[in-house]
């Protein structure tokens, strides 16, 4: 017999949870399926932390569209409830006229997104605020920071599951069939297989999401675009912090590993860098303080690499790979495949962590639940 579950959300990273936590505000009655022991395992556990402020993404895009009203409630939602969190702002160096040149117009797109702080320094005006970092001149985002990503999920689970939610911890969904209704084949921790239907099914599995998608029969596979995987790594700085801001330089310097973030606790990091992977692979290597330090030096020519040391590593799901620039997230429901019921999110990668709040309501949107607003 198969059981039966009003809404099912295969994913307990931040955006499932976001998600779980929406429905279940709007009175859904809501399981989540998590492969994984614990919350956050992946992509939501494995990143810089950084509350985005909106600007980076093209104006049209979902990921432009969700982040900045995103942000604005991430922010409030930590300064309510005590998470951990630093507006410090961010610096984005140029090395010459032409990099200015494309800083200005991100200011402009800024304006377009919600974003109006953004700012153009001269050289001067970056040495007021950071003595060390050497340019011609910068953007400067006083709204992003950085926020405990771990202290963010407890508070969703934890709101989620005072509305109901149950977690199912060490299951994944193996496949399903929605030709007629949602029917799905949920394998738990002890290895046994249970069919379970349910009116909706929001598939925000990261990592694992294209996977589901097309494990579902009755799903076209046009409607399933290819996921590629961007790994990036990360070394920890041993000493004190050499800025007190978020300092992301452009182009192959940023994909080098260049970029310098602190955590909450003020600790420094510099990457991620970016390499493109199809395997799961978290190692660290021991021999990569070359190549950031010569990424970092383009605008800290004090870095000593010796400081640098192997940290962690994370792997963003991007539905655009390296030979098609840069592209959007990919939320499919309905109107989109035909399926009553069903939303896949495909490429989640940043501004998750900042939109979660206000992709969950467009996720709702798309079924046609209306989102409770926040208290």
């Amino acid at each position: 017999m198969t059981e039966t579950v009003e809404c099912i959300v295969a994913g307990a990273g931040i955006v499932g949870l976001a998600i779980a936590r929406a429905l279940a505000r709007a009175g859904r009655e809501v399981v989540v399926v998590e492969r994984n022991a614990w919350i956050g395992n992946e992509t939501s556990s494995r990143n810089n932390e950084v509350i985005h402020a909106g600007f980076l993404y093209a104006p049209d895009s979902l990921r432009a569209r969700l982040c900045r009203p995103g942000a604005e409630r991430t922010w409030r939602y930590c300064e309510s409830r005590g998470i951990p969190c630093r507006r410090i702002g961010k610096l984005m160096p140029a090395a010459d006229e032409a990099e200015l040149g494309i800083l200005a117009g991100l200011v402009e797109g800024g304006r377009k997104v919600g974003a109006p702080e953004l700012e153009l320094l001269d050289a001067a005006g970056v040495a007021r605020l950071e003595p060390g970092l050497r340019c011609a001149g910068a953007l400067h985002s006083p709204f992003t920071g950085v926020v405990d990503t771990h202290a963010l999920m407890l508070a969703y689970r934890g709101d989620a599951e005072d509305c109901g939610v149950m977690i199912a911890f060490s299951s994944a969904v193996t496949g399903g069939d929605v030709r007629d209704g949602i029917r799905l084949n949920v394998t738990g921790a002890d290895g046994g297989e249970t069919a379970v239907g349910c009116r909706v099914f929001v598939n925000a599995a990261g990592l694992g999401a294209r996977r589901i998608a097309l494990s579902l029969t009755g799903l076209p596979t046009q409607f399933v675009p290819t996921v590629h995987h961007a790994l990036g790594r990360f070394l920890s700085w041993n000493g004190q912090p050499p800025f007190g801001r978020i300092v992301v330089p452009l182009g192959d310097r940023l994909a080098n590993g260049g970029a310098f973030t602190l955590d909450t606790a003020g600790r420094g990091k510099f990457g991620g860098d970016l390499v493109w992977v199809d395997e799961i692979d978290y190692c660290v290597p021991a021999d990569l303080a070359a190549k950031f330090a010569g990424a970092i030096r383009s605008y800290w020519p004090e870095v000593d690499e010796s400081r640098l040391s192997p940290d962690y590593a994370g792997i963003r799901p991007r539905t655009w790979g390296p030979n098609n620039g840069n592209g959007d997230w990919t939320v499919s429901g309905s109107a989109h495949h035909g399926v009553p019921g069903l939303v896949n999110l495909l490429g989640i990668e940043t501004p998750g962590i900042t939109a979660a709040l206000s992709l969950a309501d467009h996720v709702l949107e798309q079924l046609g639940i209306e989102p409770v607003p926040e208290e």
